[in-house]
């Protein structure tokens, strides 16, 4: 628990009014007790003299409780082993302690004052009071004062714990609620990589045979700008989809499965590719999960072999079983002539995130016969 420093902290509002309530306790204390002796004829002159002296000085002392706690209550001591009114001010003072210092300094302390309590029996007997009682009546308000101020302290640390779990729990809830966030900020964006980059790949190899195709015949042309006036309206109808769920759950996406794979490769072929598919695997026997990660590789295989190799054909091949996992693999001999399209690599390292997270792998490579192969493996359970 914070303490003070020895400087003393500033002192704010509701430090004056509690200094202020000890100090009038203390005083009121005293006061009270030097009205009943001055009328007492037992008590010699001097020794009331020196029990005002103590009180008085004991009470002023209680403006410094906040910087020297323990070292005031030590003081207070000696005092009370013949001043009657200065045991208000050693009670705030041992208090002080209590609450803000550990409990060992607390104990030995308050153990210090015990032994002020027969010494005042002593220095101060009264013939209406016995010796035990008035040793067992200090220990008793020594007990209580050091139990109060314990249980102020174990109290504050208690709020004060519960303070910072409360404040950790919500800095928690922030990061989780920050992370999941970024998770649904970065699927979104392989989304959208995934399902404009295939639009715009088909869009830029058909420009690009208008562009260079100067003895094309007017039909080619017509076909030619048909597949890309629908593509460019399904890259629309695309994004449209995509922003429209920005501010929606991610499960609410447009996923596709496998059972899309065949739509996928004839909308290549349209565009002019040549994708020879062969698949051994039903798409009703896939779970969705893997079946939307073997749609998105094979979708960014034809994408990257639309760049890279226009007019080479596609062999995209699916096979494996249940527990022994699904394999995807497509391969296009490397062609000199490439379309340079923005983003180039970004597509492969999300399909391998993509694996990793489905807890398999991918590789894509050259092959030393100069073909470009895709290859991935994903776990299929039972």
């Amino acid at each position: 628990m914070r303490g003070w420093s020895a400087a003393g902290p500033p002192r704010g509002r509701r430090d004056w009014l509690v200094d202020t309530a000890a100090f009038l306790l203390a005083a009121g204390f005293g006061f009270g007790l030097s009205l009943l002796r001055i009328s007492d004829g037992t008590v010699p002159a001097w020794l009331l003299l020196a029990d005002q002296v103590a009180g008085g000085l004991g009470c002023a002392s209680v403006w410094l409780r906040r910087r020297w706690p323990v070292e005031l209550a030590i003081a207070m001591i000696p005092l009370t082993m013949f001043s009657e009114t200065v045991g208000g001010a050693s009670a705030v003072a041992l208090f002080t302690v209590a609450v803000h210092r550990p409990v060992k300094t607390s104990v030995w302390v308050a153990g210090l004052s015990l032994v002020a309590v027969p010494a005042y029996a002593v220095l101060r007997p009264d013939a209406d009071l016995s010796f035990a009682f008035v040793t067992v009546f200090g220990v008793v308000v020594t007990a209580a004062v050091l139990g109060w101020g314990l249980f102020v302290r174990n109290r504050r640390q208690l709020l004060a714990s519960l303070t910072e779990r409360t404040e950790r729990a919500e800095a928690e809830a922030r990061l989780r609620a920050e992370h999941a966030q970024s998770q649904a900020r970065e699927q979104i964006a392989r989304e959208m990589h995934d399902v404009l980059g295939h639009r715009l790949s088909l869009l830029s190899v058909q420009a690009g045979a208008l562009e260079y195709r100067r003895d094309a015949s007017a039909a080619e042309i017509a076909g030619a700008a048909s597949v890309i006036r629908a593509s460019a309206h399904q890259a629309l109808e695309d994004l449209r989809e995509v922003i429209g769920v920005l501010r929606a759950e991610v499960s609410e996406l447009p996923q596709p499965t496998l059972a899309d794979l065949d739509e996928l490769v004839s909308e290549s072929r349209r565009a002019g590719m040549r994708v020879a598919l062969r698949s051994e695997v039903s798409a009703d026997a896939l779970p969705d999960r893997l079946g939307r990660t073997a749609y998105r590789i094979v979708q960014e295989g034809l994408t990257n072999a639309r760049k890279h190799a226009p007019d080479a054909e596609v062999s995209v091949w699916l096979s494996g079983a249940a527990e022994h996992g699904l394999t995807v693999e497509l391969a296009n001999p490397v062609s000199p002539t490439s379309v340079s399209l923005p983003g180039a690599g970004q597509g492969l390292i999300g399909l391998a995130e993509r694996a990793m997270l489905a807890g398999g792998y991918l590789a894509g490579q050259r092959a030393g016969s100069g073909e470009w192969r895709l290859w991935a493996w994903l776990p299929w359970p039972a």
